[in-house]
């Protein structure tokens, strides 16, 4: 079991408390405001990976050799058009207009549908 040769991996030493994590690389911490955030997966017979997203966590701390990959952020637009795609017109207008919250001043309608959308991309 190589674990695609063990020269891939690096020393990994992960400290969060809150929205704050201390990353250390092969023993250079790296700098917090060069990261947007972090990912951690691990599965049953594979070394860990970590994956830095460049550009806020909770109480933990992880300590091993893992597979680092450096990642950007991915663009939100093409999950947002995929997101609004599936929305269906006369369900938002309903459920905008049924809002308890809906306003009568100028773009109160706007509001109340930009507001529905929120809750239904959060998956309330």
């Amino acid at each position: 079991m190589d674990h695609d040769s063990d020269e891939n991996l690096h020393s990994v030493r992960i400290t969060a408390r809150g929205a704050k994590a201390a990353i250390e690389i092969d023993g250079q911490r790296v700098d917090p405001g060069a990261l947007s955030g972090y990912t951690l997966t691990h599965r049953e017979g594979e070394p860990p990976q970590v994956v830095l997203y460049s550009g806020d966590y909770v109480d933990s701390v992880f300590e091993g050799l893992a597979r680092v990959s450096v990642a950007d952020m991915p663009a939100p637009g093409p999950a947002a058009a995929v997101f609004l795609s599936a929305i269906d017109a006369e369900e938002l207008e309903r459920c905008a207009l049924a809002r308890p919250d809906l306003g009568t001043g100028p773009h109160s309608l706007t509001q109340a549908m930009l507001t529905q959308l929120v809750e239904w991309a959060h998956g309330l």
